[in-house]
């Protein structure tokens, strides 16, 4: 190498940066111990900010463009070195690549339960999840109060400082809110429009933009969640009374027309009438207590009456109780009955006061 050709090597002729990763945010022309000489080339590509800073002192900031470096371009640099008639010689100065464009889908969230009172519940921890995007918006503040002297700066080294910022102002937002629980998923629009609005001010101190931040989801604690899920399952129950006898009748149903024969019918038609045997028991008091059934008569018994049916017998069941099961096919004229007051058992039918359900509903299409 000649003279000319080393002397040549030491002074940088363009200066660019093409970035091919995405998570740089930061980046130093490595200029080493060469230096800048008048008219070198500066390429600033799409997304991109290039900052000249002299002895530790931020100078001139470019945009996106191609520009050729002459003191008209470099007002402030020309300043602190003192050219104050322009230059001609090559010069030193650190040149930093900022990358401004989105940085999208980071992660913030809760790393311990957040203690709040909720009205309905009281004391409940919360955790709390979403996802944010941020841009460097002022370069120069960016490296001045971030970034520092370092020659590669990546989102890792930021993250952890605005993810803690954002959880503590969104936690604090929370509790000045005092939103129920459960109506907070009906609000997460609002509260992220809050929180970017809260934030924002203090992003701004780094030299940072959040141009768009989501709350994403606020949950309960599995055992809590749990316990609303049962609360949940009685509300869509409703009276438990109701579904009780809804679901015997169903089961007594599902018996009568059991089509395994006879042994399994009889085994379902005993545990149906079993069933509503225990069920009529356990609800008797609450139906002769209802405010629109009136007591029996001072001196009137209510007449009970005993089911048996393919070995089975069932009982006592008031006369409510047969009509509907006559309605329903679950007593032909056929069945064996018994009440007090008869010497043996006898069929249906020969009970006066069935004799007109019974005629007026249909046998079994199979016996």
């Amino acid at each position: 190498m000649t003279l000319w050709e080393k002397a040549r090597a030491e002074f940088i002729d363009i200066i660019e940066w093409t970035d091919d990763s995405n998570d740089t945010m930061v980046w130093r022309f490595p200029r080493y111990e060469n230096e800048i000489k008048q008219g070198a080339q500066l390429v600033v590509r799409q997304a991109q900010a290039a900052v000249f800073v002299d002895r530790g002192q931020i100078a001139d900031v470019f945009g996106l463009g191609q520009y050729r470096l002459e003191t008209k371009n470099l007002p402030v640099l020309s300043t602190l070195m003192g050219w104050k008639y322009g230059f001609s010689s090559p010069f030193k100065a650190e040149v930093y690549f900022v990358n401004t464009r989105n940085f999208t889908n980071l992660k913030w969230g809760t790393k311990n339960p957040v203690m709040l009172r909720d009205p309905e519940f009281g004391p409940v921890r919360l955790r709390a999840y979403g996802t944010y995007v941020v841009r460097v918006s002022d370069p120069a503040r960016f490296i001045k109060e971030i970034v520092g002297t370092g020659a590669h700066f990546t989102l890792d080294g930021v993250t952890d400082q605005l993810r803690n910022l954002i959880v503590t102002r969104f936690t604090d937002m929370l509790g000045e809110e005092r939103i129920p629980v459960l109506d907070l998923a009906g609000r997460y629009d609002e509260l992220s429009l809050a929180l970017t609005k809260k934030i924002s001010p203090e992003f701004l101190e780094f030299g940072l933009e959040a141009t768009k931040l989501l709350v994403e989801n606020i949950a309960l604690p599995v055992e809590v969640e749990q316990a609303l899920d049962k609360k949940s399952s009685m509300g869509i129950i409703g009276n438990l009374d109701d579904y009780t006898r809804f679901q015997t009748a169903n089961a007594m149903e599902a018996a009568a027309q059991n089509p395994g024969g006879d042994a399994s019918a009889g085994i379902g038609m005993g545990m149906g009438f079993a069933m509503a045997n225990q069920m009529g028991q356990a609800l008797a008091p609450k139906q002769a207590a209802g405010p629109n059934t009136p007591p029996p008569l001072p001196g009137e018994e209510p007449c009970k009456y005993y089911v048996g049916k393919n070995g089975k017998q069932a009982g006592p069941f008031d006369r409510d109780a047969i009509l509907a099961y006559i309605k329903k096919g679950s007593i032909t004229r056929e069945t064996l009955m018994w009440k007090e007051g008869l010497e043996k058992w006898q069929a249906a039918e020969l009970f006066p006061e069935f004799t007109e359900t019974i005629k007026a509903t249909p046998p079994p299409l199979f016996e």
